[in-house]
C-alpha cells in the first residue's frame, strides 16, 4: 500500500492513493487552515467506522438480511496534550431492516470489532477504548 502527499494551499492536503483517488486534509483557521474538509484526526475516526460499516454489511448480508441502510455516528474523546490521540471512541450503528434481528447486528459488531476491523484493532492497540450499541429501525 502506498499514498502520496502534497501540500494544495495553506494547510491544505491533497492525498492520493496508488490507484489515484485522492483525500482532501485540511485544518482550521487558528493554525493557517481553511476548513475546506475534514483534519487528519477527523478522517481517522471516519476510516475507522468505515473500516466497521464494510464489515458489518457484508456481515449482515451474509446471513441473508435485507440491508436497507446502515448509519455509523461515532463519538470520540482526545487527550488533553500533545499528542492529542483518542482515548475513547463510542460507535452508534443504526441498521435500517426488514428482516434483521437485533441479534444479527449484534453478532456482526462484535465480529468486527473482534476479528475483522484491522482500523479499529489499531485503536485499541493504542490504548484507546472502544465502545459500541446497536440500534435496529424498520422501514
Amino acid at each position: 500500500m502506498e499514498a502520496n502527499l502534497r501540500l494544495d494551499r495553506n494547510m491544505r492536503i491533497i492525498g492520493t492513493s496508488a490507484t489515484g483517488l485522492e483525500t482532501v486534509f485540511d485544518t482550521h483557521p487558528s493554525v493557517g487552515g481553511e476548513d475546506t474538509a475534514p483534519t487528519p484526526m477527523e478522517i481517522l475516526l471516519q476510516a475507522m467506522a468505515a473500516c466497521s460499516f464494510m464489515d458489518v454489511v457484508s456481515i449482515v448480508r451474509k446471513k441473508r438480511k435485507t440491508v436497507t441502510n446502515l448509519e455509523i455516528n461515532a463519538k470520540a474523546e482526545r487527550a488533553k496534550e500533545h499528542p492529542m490521540v483518542f482515548q475513547k471512541v463510542h460507535l452508534t450503528y443504526i441498521l435500517t431492516s426488514p428482516d434483521a434481528e437485533e441479534a444479527d447486528l449484534n453478532r456482526a459488531v462484535e465480529l468486527s470489532q473482534k476479528t475483522y476491523c484491522g482500523a479499529s484493532a489499531m485503536f485499541k492497540r493504542s490504548g484507546c477504548e472502544v465502545t459500541w450499541e446497536t440500534v435496529i429501525k424498520r422501514m
